[in-house]
């Protein structure tokens, strides 16, 4: 079904035009949402009430519109409020000193997990959805910009795609000036850069990183905006015509973000074989939760893919240089000052993605601790400035990153009572079910329904399984002391010549897995010898054992790390081309995929051609055509792969232009994924972490073989040398 509700804005509805009316409707929804979370029931009459409103829920979500999904958010917090109240008020009464510290252990997580599912409720309910504005017809009004890409240790295989796509951005071009801002003080960027006719800026110290290096070049440009691209994001060419429309409305506005999109696997996508098939851990940032922090005016500045109106930028200080997350950081301040962000959730650039799970988690490492500085020394709870929606916003971000401990709390709960009995909910398995299973089922229920496209159930607790050790001690420390640690840049662009298992990464995981065993074989213990009394509850504990197990099986399939030997990644893409034989002849066909290396194409017809054959094949933007000189790699049926033979810069450029800065190209792959059934769900992680154990056996029988096998036995020859045999 359909519904005109998603094009309302909460200021066009009668409660929105009338204060009066809408300070009475928060007053009634307030006292009815108080006493139904407070209303004590028997078990009864409370598994009655849960089954009527999961009910309803299930009758709502069959309505398409924003006002359903707002219905669904009020049973959600109706139904987990009262699991909480429940929580605090009735099972919590314990004599024993074990039950009290573990049992508070657990409800400290819980609380945490309540407190960001209500604060994920404000982000995510009402995605602006904001659209680009024009730009004005005459471009002499169009204002002048400085692209900024900053680098310090990527290579310049990384770095010269984004700056030849750059440079055919679509802006006039005596507006538009590039500059590549070169920490590493290289030499052959500076031969490169003076090749291509762009700025190569260097300084002679690293002070504040990436910040310090923006900072150092802001002092000495000119231009009215500034564009910021890591130096693996590529740009399309519509990139600043999509950008900067809105700050010719908003006079307010200090900057325009844009989503950061992977053309690459990350290492859970590639490790985990869900490239393209599942939606991956930045996906809901960027897909929804920024979307939804922009009607709150609380975008946040993400590093990348971003233009700020430099007057704004320099007024709080230029980037901030405070924590090492200074981009969420430098917005804080922008809206503190009370300037307006903006959020357009286009697909405008596309950049490389972590290869190494290790190097994922030491990226994951930084944002945490980053946010956690700022959530110490910059609290967006106080200071001025801000409105109560940007706080709650700024909150949640910053709380997301202190999920490491309730994680592992999460993790290790059920073996309290498999191992010694301890009570950490004191009540009966039946009333747990009845409190405990409409919260967790209406939750994800809701959160289905909201974050659809961009987040599958179940998957976040995969992502943060894995990172929850390793999150929660720079947290922990950036809390207590915010000015230890150090920047550490992400690697990008580099090769994984051999698969193997990260035992350093998976070490946590595989001490938790032992530990969830241990839990399953004292819970068997306990239902045949000891817990007669309690089967409902040993059973209990023994389901939630065994989902950790899966859980924990997946997080151990994302450390087994598989090849990655191209330098260029291939990219599906299909567009038309035409092949220009030696001997004249020529073929229209259409590409199925391109690298910076080459391209495969699909023909109309079997070509017969000998590998290493010259060719050329041409390329098309509008009614131009390019051609690009290649061999062939292979010919199979109707199939050809390519080589680009050796390019000049004017033809790397228009490949650029034709391939990864074509303006819909990374749009058309936005936010496309179907949604799936929560069984489907299930059974993929279920499957994922079968394999997982599978190759976690298969590596330490391996890693056996190798520390029994004997050493090589030597012989010696008729001349005396020594030789294996």
């Amino acid at each position: 079904m359909s519904s005109d509700a998603a094009d309302i804005h909460p200021d066009d509805t009668l409660l929105g035009r009338h204060p009066l009316l809408r300070a009475a409707a928060w007053l009634v929804t307030g006292v009815l949402l108080v006493a139904l979370i407070i209303a004590p029931l028997t078990l009864q009459q409370q598994l009655t009430l849960s089954v009527a409103i999961f009910i309803a829920a299930l009758v709502i979500n069959r309505f398409a519109g924003r006002f359903g999904t707002l219905a669904m958010i009020f049973l959600s917090v109706v139904v987990s409020s009262r699991y909480m109240y429940w929580r605090l008020t009735e099972t919590m009464v314990m004599d024993n000193p074990l039950d009290l510290v573990l049992g508070i252990g657990l409800l400290v997580a819980e609380v945490y997990a309540f407190v960001v599912l209500l604060l994920g409720y404000v982000q995510t309910a009402w995605p602006l959805e904001r659209k680009p504005v024009a730009m004005p017809a005459d471009t002499d009004a169009w204002p002048t910009v400085d692209l900024f890409i900053p680098t310090y240790n990527e290579s310049l295989s990384v770095v010269r795609a984004t700056v030849l796509a750059a440079q055919s951005i679509d802006w006039p071009r005596d507006k538009l000036k590039i500059f590549v801002l070169d920490d590493g003080r290289r030499e052959e960027f500076r031969v490169f850069c003076e090749a291509v006719g762009v700025q190569h800026v260097t300084r002679d110290n690293n002070r504040h990183a990436k910040a310090g290096n923006i900072n150092a070049a802001l002092k000495n440009t000119t231009g009215e905006f500034i564009a910021i691209f890591d130096c693996d994001h590529i740009p399309t060419r519509s990139f600043l015509q999509i950008a900067m429309g809105w700050f010719g409305k908003d006079a307010k506005l200090g900057m325009v973000q844009t989503p950061h999109y992977f053309f690459s696997a990350d290492p859970f996508e590639k490790n985990l074989g869900t490239f393209g098939t599942v939606p991956n851990e930045g996906e809901l940032f960027y897909g929804l939760i920024q979307d939804g922090n922009d009607l709150w005016n609380a975008t946040f500045f993400c590093g990348s893919c971003a233009v700020l109106r430099r007057t704004i930028c320099e007024e709080v200080g230029g980037i901030a240089v405070e924590t090492v997350t200074e981009d969420a950081h430098t917005a804080l301040k922008m809206h503190r000052l009370g300037y307006n962000t903006a959020y357009l959730a286009l697909p405008q650039a596309a950049g490389l993605a972590t290869e190494s799970l290790s190097g994922h988690v030491g990226q994951r490492i930084r944002w945490a601790r980053g946010m956690a500085q700022i959530f110490r020394i910059d609290n967006p709870l106080f200071g001025r400035g801000l409105k109560w929606a940007q706080r709650l916003c700024y909150v949640n971000a910053m709380l997301h990153f202190l999920y490491g401990l309730p994680r592992l709390i999460y993790l290790t709960a059920p073996l309290a009572y498999l191992f010694f009995g301890a009570s950490v909910i004191h009540a009966s398995a039946s009333m747990i079910f009845a409190y405990a299973l409409p919260h967790i089922f209406h939750a994800n229920l809701t959160n289905s329904r909201i974050q659809g496209r961009f987040r599958y159930l179940f998957w976040n607790e995969v992502y943060e399984a894995v990172l929850a050790w390793y999150i929660f001690r720079p947290t922990l420390v950036a809390l207590i002391n915010p000015k230890l640690g150090s920047f550490n840049v992400t690697a990008k662009g580099g090769l994984i010549q051999e698969e193997y298992f990260d035992t350093t990464i998976a070490k946590a995981s595989l001490f938790l897995l032992a530990l969830n065993f241990m839990g399953v074989a004292a819970g068997l213990w306990r239902l045949t010898f000891v817990d007669a009394d309690n089967i409902a509850t040993v059973w209990l504990n023994l389901a939630w054992t065994f989902y950790n197990l899966v859980i924990l099986g997946a997080c151990v399939a994302a450390a087994n790390e598989t090849r990655q030997l191209r330098n260029a990644h291939r990219i599906a893409l299909q567009i038309p081309a035409t092949l220009y034989f030696a001997d004249g002849h020529s073929m229209r066909c259409e590409t199925y995929d391109f690298s910076t290396g080459g391209l495969g194409v699909d023909l109309p017809i079997e070509m017969p051609t000998d590998a290493d054959a010259p060719v050329t094949v041409a390329l098309y933007r509008g009614d131009n055509e390019f051609r690009f000189p290649a061999t062939v790699r292979f010919n199979r049926g109707q199939r050809m792969g390519l080589a680009f033979a050796p390019l000049s810069f004017d033809q790397e450029r228009a490949l650029v232009q034709c391939t990864t800065a074509r303006a819909d190209i990374w749009a058309a792959r936005w936010g496309n994924h179907p949604r799936a059934a929560v069984h489907r769900v299930i059974g993929h992680i279920a499957r994922i972490s079968a394999i997982g154990f599978k190759d976690m056996f298969a590596h330490y029988y391996r890693a056996g073989l190798r520390k029994l096998r004997p050493a090589p036995r030597v012989s010696h020859t008729a001349a005396g040398a020594k030789e294996p045999t």
